[in-house]
Order: structure tokens, then C-alpha cells, then sequence
């Protein structure tokens, strides 16, 4: 019948739903994440891009016998395309483009139109951020207003984006919309993977060995009433592992978002409640917040109370618990995006540090020297200008990971010194090596993570294992003449810093200690 048919769950329970719709509708089916142009000009022409391929699916129009030599005329202008290729339509025709496809699709299947656009708001997010928002809200204001409003060819449609659409202003005047958000307990198993579901993947491909691994990383998500997995996520972890039983969980988020609304919430943290609310949320806790769920994309960034309803509705934060009114509980849902809060977090430090060239300087000398307590002083204050792992669930690796990274972040603006991490060394891998080379100096750090606030016995414990795992024996085979072994223990926003001194004559013996 040249229908667009569905996936189906066809499951026992679904079996009239799917008998009724499934294959008996026209389906119109759009996503609008690929209209992101840098100015109106460019998103215009890809939206008519959008809307002439979905036209072009339905070529059988073209030769239609159920239509007239005008309709005709009307599908050809939806496909019509200049000298370069490209699709072009005028102001009126790419305005009642789907009104116009969906009326020729029922003429000609004798049938009602379904329409499915994903990702409305994407165009809206690109056009405020490159200031052509008025622009684009018109031109999709009056498409989806003639689309959606009086369009009698229409049996129903689905739109799906990160806002809702009750306040945006392009839907103004559309009747009968049933707006479903993540907190609404309606289809709410249908956003992303049950556990159970997860189970049954993970033992369908023989990977049940991941199952904790794949809950750590991708769970924790809450829509209405149940918890669910990030599915995308899901599928691309298990795909690696069916080519690498191997594999480590990464994150898969950031290939298709790119994380400003996180940026934007951690450059207003400044160092009052908000700074500590994060470092709270990074921990694991929760933070309690009333949200606005009804925002416009010009509304965003205008207050930090917006930037939560934001974090809460794109999926960076989830609730716990049931919402008291308006009122959430909100957490970071998984690893996953944890890190993306503390890779975030590290850029914006390292921007810091790069402004700071006097403070940077001072650090990078008392290290050279050996100089421990300027270690520890000139480390602590850097701490304290930054957002940090709190002592809460986050595994110790986890919170040595984050104080190597600001370690690793602040070493790296000394352009005349080679740093390395996790570098291979006589038994193992130290956490840290320098070399600089000009004065044949070396330095290991080891970093450890004092969960019960011994900062001085893991300090101890840093320099046993330098000791133990021998990381200095290469060096010594290079004939290095001075080698510096630093243990540095954090807790929080404060540090400890011990060293052990080596130095060796021009025949390798150790002379000084």
C-alpha cells in the first residue's frame, strides 16, 4: 500500500493496537535536529530540506490517480529544487508544506494523516543561541499553526522536544494539545529501558557479567512513576561489548548534546549556595528545587531558577521520590552524567588556571624545588577555588580521578615540561610524571583520597606504593640526577603534601636523601 509502517510491540497485550493502527495510516515523520543553521538564512533552506525529502518518500503522489493535474502541481513545488540541488520553496509553500502533504496523502489513501515531528525545538535552541530567534519561532509558528490547527486531513500527531509546549510561543492559538512532560506518569515507561528489559538485553547477548556495570552508568532516570535506563546509551555500551568483552563504560551523551545548559548552570555557581548545591549533586545527594517547566528558549539563562527547570527537563537531573506540586527532588541520574558535571567543571578550571600566570607560576616552582608545604598551600588554594568531590557514596577512585585530573590540568600550561598520566614504570603506573629535561629533574606523584580524613597516613601510603611498585627505576636508567617523590592526600578542599628527595652523583649513587 506504500504506508510507513511502525514498530510494533506486539507482546499479547498490544494486539488491538496494533491491529488497529499498525500499517493502516499515512505517516508523515520528521526530525527537526538537523535544522541547527548559524544564521536564518541557513536554518530556512534546511528546513525545506527536511520537508522536501520527507515529500520526496512519497513519490507515488507524482502518478496519482486519485489526484488532480493541480495537486499534482501542489506536490511538485514541495520537491522542486534549483540548479545546485537544493530544495526550494517559497514563503507560502514551505508554510502549509505538511498541510499540504498530509491533504494530498489522505486524497490519495483515502485515509486520515498521522504526523511525527522529533525534535521541534531544536531550530529554536540554534536560532536564539545565534540571536535569529524571532525569525524562526514565525516561520515555525505558522507551519505547525497550519499544520495543526484546522488541517481536516489529520488524525492525529505526536511532537516531541526538551521544552514544553504550553508557553512556547509558536503553538499560541492550537487547540486541543495534550502536553506529556517526564514528570507525568502517563507513557512513562515508554521513554527509556526498565530493568527488566536491561536484564533480559543483557542475557539475550550473553552479557550479564555487565549488568552492574550498565546500572551504574546508565540507570537511574525517573519518568512519572517509574525509574528507566538511557536506551541510546544502553544500545552503544552493548554494542562495544559485543566486539570487545572488554570494553569499559563510557559516555555516550555527549555525542549528541553538547552539554552549554551544564556549562552555562556552573559558570553562575559563583562560590555561595550554588557552588555547594552542585558539589552536593555531584556527590550523589539530593537538592531540592521548585521548577518551571513552561519555559520559552528566551527565558532560559535568565535566571539561575530557570537554568534548574532547564538541567531538569533536558535529562542532566532527575527526581527522587514524588514531586510535592511543584517542588522536586533532583539528583544526577548516573555516572554518565556525572561525568559530564565534572569534565565540565575541569575546563572551567583549566580556563582559570590559564588566567592565573603569576599563581600557576609560584605552584610550578615550589614543585621543581621540593618544596612540600608550598605544595600543599599554593594546591589548597586552587581547591578551594574550585568545585569538588564531596566525602558522600562516590567511590575513593572516582575522587583521586578528579584531584589527578586538576593536578594533571594545572602541570599542563608548563609548555617546557613533558607530563604524563598513568604512565608504565617498574611495576605498575604512577598517577603523575614530569620530566624537565633542562635541569634533569623528574617528579612522581602518587594521589590518594583520605575518605576518613587521614591526610597524613595517605600521604604514607602514596610514597609505599612509589616505593613498592618501583617508579622511579626507569628513571634511574636514564641516569636522572635529581628525582622528586610526591605523596599528595586531598580530603574535600584540603590537601597534604609529603616528599622524598633523590639525589645521585655522575656514577648513579645516591647521595643526599
Amino acid at each position: 500500500m506504500g504506508i510507513q509502517k511502525g514498530v510494533c510491540a506486539y507482546n499479547g497485550k498490544e494486539v488491538d493496537l496494533c491491529e488497529k493502527y499498525m500499517g493502516k495510516f499515512p505517516v508523515i515523520s520528521v526530525s527537526l535536529k538537523g535544522v541547527n543553521g548559524d544564521n536564518f538564512t541557513t536554518a530556512r533552506s534546511m528546513m525545506c530540506s527536511v520537508v522536501g525529502n520527507e515529500a520526496l518518500r512519497f513519490e507515488v503522489l507524482a502518478k496519482s490517480r486519485q489526484l488532480s493535474k493541480v495537486d499534482k502541481m501542489r506536490y511538485h513545488a514541495l520537491i522542486n529544487v534549483d540548479d545546485s540541488g537544493n530544495f526550494e520553496m517559497s514563503d507560502e509553500v514551505l508554510m502549509n508544506s505538511l498541510l499540504t502533504l498530509s491533504a494530498l496523502l489522505q486524497k490519495h489513501y483515502g485515509t486520515k494523516v498521522i504526523i511525527l515531528i522529533d525534535e521541534y525545538d531544536v531550530p529554536l535552541a540554534k536560532a536564539n543561541e545565534k540571536d535569529y530567534y524571532d525569525s524562526m519561532a514565525a516561520l515555525i509558528r505558522n507551519i505547525f499553526g497550519q499544520t495543526f490547527k484546522t488541517n481536516e486531513s489529520l488524525f492525529f500527531a505526536v511532537l516531541t522536544g526538551c521544552l514544553r509546549v504550553a508557553k512556547e510561543s509558536i503553538f499560541t492559538g492550537m487547540n486541543n494539545l495534550k502536553v506529556l512532560s517526564i514528570a507525568d506518569v502517563r507513557f512513562d515507561e515508554y521513554f527509556g529501558f526498565t530493568d527488566k528489559e536491561v536484564r533480559k538485553m543483557l542475557e539475550y547477548y550473553g552479557l550479564t557479567d555487565a549488568y552492574d556495570a550498565v546500572k551504574e552508568w546508565y540507570d537511574g532516570y525517573r519518568f512519572g512513576s517509574i525509574d528507566v535506563y538511557c536506551p541510546w546509551a544502553v544500545i552503544s555500551y552493548c554494542d562495544e561489548l559485543g566486539a570487545d568483552k572488554m570494553a569499559v563504560p563510557k559516555d555516550y551523551w555527549s555525542n549528541t548534546s553538547g552539554n552549554d545548559v551544564v556549562r552555562n548552570f556552573i559558570e553562575k555557581a559563583g562560590t555561595g549556595t550554588i557552588k555547594r548545591e552542585i558539589e552536593r549533586l555531584v556527590a550523589g545527594e539530593a537538592v531540592s528545587k521548585e521548577l518551571h517547566q513552561e519555559l520559552t528558549y528566551k527565558e532560559l539563562y535568565d535566571s539561575i531558577d530557570n537554568i534548574w527547570s532547564v538541567l531538569f527537563t533536558t535529562g542532566y537531573l532527575t527526581q527522587r521520590g514524588k514531586a510535592m506540586s511543584d517542588t522536586f527532588q533532583l539528583v544526577i541520574p548516573n555516572m554518565e552524567i556525572r561525568k559530564i558535571f565534572t569534565r565540565k567543571i575541569i575546563e572551567l578550571f583549566k580556563e582559570n588556571v590559564c588566567k592565573g600566570g603569576e599563581t600557576l607560576n609560584i605552584f610550578c616552582k615550589v614543585l621543581k624545588n621540593g618544596d612540600a608545604r608550598g605544595v600543599e598551600n599554593q594546591f589548597t588554594e586552587y581547591l578551594k577555588k574550585t568545585i569538588s568531590i564531596r566525602n558522600t557514596f562516590v567511590r575513593k577512585q572516582t575522587k583521586e580521578n578528579f584531584y589527578r585530573g586538576i593536578l594533571l590540568e594545572i602541570l599542563g600550561f608548563k609548555e617546557t615540561w613533558s607530563v604524563a598520566s598513568n604512565k608504565e614504570s617498574g611495576d605498575g603506573y604512577n598517577d603523575i610524571q614530569v620530566e624537565i629535561d633542562d635541569e634533569e629533574v623528574r617528579i612522581i606523584i602518587e594521589v590518594k583520597y583520605a575518605h576518613d580524613a587521614d591526610l597524613d597516613a595517605e600521604c604514607r601510603k602514596a610514597l609505599e606504593q612509589i616505593e613498592k611498585n618501583r617508579y622511579a627505576d626507569r628513571l634511574l636508567a636514564d641516569g636522572m640526577q635529581k628525582i622528586l617523590k610526591y605523596g599528595i592526600a586531598c580530603y574535600k578542599k584540603n590537601c597534604k603534601v609529603i616528599i622524598k628527595r633523590f639525589l645521585f652523583n655522575d656514577t648513579g649513587q645516591q647521595f643526599n636523601c
